[in-house]
């Protein structure tokens, strides 16, 4: 089995910074992608940002230039450093892997429990 706990959400103001952290844990094979969605009260859940095993990233355009994603793969840890926020960035933001837990299983997704950002004056 594989957790994921996410943490570095809360208050900010506008143009202020957060950093997000989520850390996987338990049977890890091999972690194939990591990546954030957020979703805001009423809206659907969506992409904001991805690193796959190799390194290479991708970005919503809303957050393109403002945020990053980033990991340790060492502790098996990504970040997502949050810039510049803006009110529309509230939302529960969510961590997601794909990852391998075993020689013999397939890739499967797994989903943290959700970490609130608001941002408001």
């Amino acid at each position: 089995q594989v957790q994921l706990v996410e943490s570095g959400g809360g208050l900010a103001q506008p143009g202020g910074s957060l950093r997000l952290s989520c850390a996987a844990s338990g049977s890890i094979f091999r972690v194939n992608a990591m990546a954030w969605y957020r979703q805001a009260p009423g809206k659907q859940r969506e992409l904001v940002a991805i690193i796959i095993s190799g390194g290479a990233t991708n970005y919503a355009d809303s957050v393109k230039g403002r945020f990053t994603i980033s990991r340790d793969n060492a502790k098996n840890t990504v970040y997502l450093q949050m810039n510049s926020l803006k009110p529309e960035d509230t939302a529960v933001y969510y961590c997601n892997g794909n990852i391998r837990t075993d020689v013999i299983m397939n890739n499967r997704d797994y989903w943290g429990q959700g970490t609130q950002v608001t941002v408001s004056s």
